[in-house]
């Protein structure tokens, strides 16, 4: 007979699992308020000043810095069979990479061989990932052919495993044809789920790779040339049109160049749920064609004024998203390619080092405020992937994913420091002024004090239900351009569908504590008594802080208009 085992007193319990993160200022993306966080139990369950905790606590001072939401990567590829080859990192590499630069969730993408069932892929991946993860994780799932028994996994992955996103590529050997786009997206439409778009016209880079090699063209300069920014722009072009005809509603996972976002914003008419992904590789590289390293598609460009004009249309909310598109092959992997551009496998690294980059540049620069950079590395994919409260904010009953991002240090990017599993890194060299201090994951501290302390399968997988309010409000869709016969929902019925998402009942329950003590769970809700608004008022941030640069709190207003929130 087994011994009971004796509830240990509070006062005694492990501390790792009380957190109190003092003197910061939360960064929500809509306001910067002074408080302070307590953790229990991996959740948030207070904000205030003068909170009311127990002993043992551990607390972290975050004097002069911002807490913040930990970063989400919806877009990722891990252990990736692709390409005749595997991405090196694993998923046990990458969470812990991704944990290192201030990320704590990915959503990564389930890529079924042409034929294969999607639901035995999904089966793979979550076997693949399950024990390994470093930090909680989504899936997408991509479309690589289309039948009705696709159809009717679809239907299965949504409603009974947590998936509410398919990916269609418009390129590579396994692209969906225009009409099978139209019966996809309206499939997506039909599920409450959100499609997702690879967009390149892969017919015409077919055809340019046969003509450029004809030539002699065969080192990795002909990858940018096959694929040149039109192809790129028509194609998303093309998905907004067909996306119209159904009333889908359309992500763009990896946008690279100011056609296409401008393409984006032509279509983003009253009622078109139309949104965009743009990558950190993007917003801080110009593309140097005669690196083998950097091949990616869409490609790296070498036009210099690309970088600037994404950031233009990241601030002013006609993309809204960031991720990395983490793909990692070594040297020698890379080297497949050599001779022949349309063999090198295609991917670069940049999960951990998206969240410094991304602040360096926007930032850091001036482009963009802190509340708009938590929202397109965090808030906006929790939105849309429908994990928001959850995740993807500062606000009592949301996960305890939380970096404590310090603006006043700075880092270099360099592979002989990194913590993936490639011998060079894209970024090498670059400065960043920025550092994630501590990240707690689930309410794990995981880096204390710039110390990586990831714990491997700590992570967990978070599903992500269909029909996400900030999609499928009645108020966002138009009705109108809905055509009657494609199941559709009429408003009372979607009105229905919205009210029964519920992520887990413990999210933003307020603890019996006095009001004083207690903030609000919603995150645009008013603030505890005693508490200021800094968005309300004329400061600087560099005074606050203790920061030199007084650049990197102005926000400038790119082209296309200033830094807005998301709805």
């Amino acid at each position: 007979m087994s011994t009971p085992v004796k509830k240990v007193p509070i006062h005694l319990q492990s501390a790792q699992n009380r957190l109190l993160i003092k003197n910061g200022k939360t960064v929500n993306e809509n306001e910067i308020v002074e408080q302070d966080v307590y953790v229990e139990d991996g959740i948030i369950k207070q904000l205030g000043r003068n909170l009311l905790i127990p002993g043992g606590t551990r607390v972290i001072d975050a004097r002069g810095k911002y807490v913040i939401p930990g970063g989400i990567d919806p877009h990722t590829h891990m252990q990736f069979e692709f390409m005749g080859t595997t991405s090196v990192d694993d998923f046990y590499q990458g969470t812990k990479a991704a944990v290192a630069g201030g990320t704590t969730m990915i959503i990564d993408f389930v890529v079924p061989k042409q034929g294969e069932s999607i639901l035995d892929s999904y089966y793979a991946w979550r076997q693949k990932a399950d024990d390994k993860v470093c930090c909680d994780y989504g899936l997408h799932v991509a479309l690589t052919s289309w039948n009705d028994k696709v159809k009717g996994e679809m239907k299965t992955l949504c409603e009974k495993h947590g998936v509410n996103s398919f990916k269609m590529f418009m390129a590579y050997d396994f692209y969906l044809k225009d009409d099978e786009l139209y019966g996809a997206f309206q499939r997506c439409r039909e599920l409450g789920a959100l499609a997702q778009v690879h967009a390149e016209n892969g017919l015409i880079i077919k055809k340019n790779v046969e003509k450029l090699k004809a030539f002699g063209v065969t080192g990795p300069e002909g990858h940018e040339m096959s694929r040149p920014e039109c192809i790129e722009a028509e194609a998303v072009n093309r998905a907004c049109v067909i996306s119209k005809q159904v009333n889908a509603a359309i992500c763009f996972d990896n946008i690279s160049t100011g056609q296409s976002a401008e393409m984006i914003k032509k279509h983003q008419t009253p009622g078109a749920t139309i949104y965009g992904t743009t990558l950190v590789s993007n917003l801080a590289l110009v593309g140097d064609s005669q690196n083998m390293k950097t091949i990616t598609s869409p490609p790296l460009r070498s036009n210099p004024d690309i970088p600037d004009q994404i950031w233009g249309y990241l601030a002013s909310d006609v993309l809204q998203l960031t991720g990395s598109d983490h793909c990692t092959f070594t040297r020698e992997q890379k080297e497949m390619g050599k001779g022949d551009f349309s063999k090198i496998p295609n991917g670069v690294n940049g999960v951990e080092d998206r969240m410094s980059v991304i602040w360096e540049k926007g930032v850091h620069s001036g482009i963009i405020d802190p509340c708009r950079y938590v929202a397109i590395t965090s808030t906006n994919a929790a939105k849309l992937f429908n994990v928001y409260p959850r995740k993807g904010c500062i606000a009592v009953g949301s996960d305890a994913d939380i970096v404590v991002w310090n603006p006043s240090k700075t880092r270099v990017i360099s592979s002989k420091t990194h913590n993936i599993a490639i011998d060079f890194n894209i970024f090498e060299g670059m400065e960043c002024h920025g550092v994630p201090e501590y990240v707690i994951v689930n309410g794990r501290v995981c880096v204390d004090e710039e110390q990586l302390r990831a714990v491997q399968g700590h992570g967990k997988f978070v599903e992500t239900p269909c029909w996400a309010p900030f999609i499928y409000a009645p108020e966002k869709m138009d009705e109108l351009t809905a055509p009657k016969n494609n199941g559709a929902l009429n408003e009372i019925e979607l009105t229905n569908k919205l009210a029964k998402i519920e992520l887990e009942p413990k999210l933003c329950i307020t603890p019996t504590l006095p009001d004083s003590a207690i903030s609000t769970p919603s995150c645009r809700g008013p603030r505890p008594e005693g508490q200021r608004n800094i968005q309300d008022s004329t400061f600087s941030i560099s005074e606050e802080l203790d920061v030199e640069r007084k650049s990197c709190i102005k926000v400038k207003n790119p082209p296309g208009g200033k830094s807005s929130g998301f709805w």
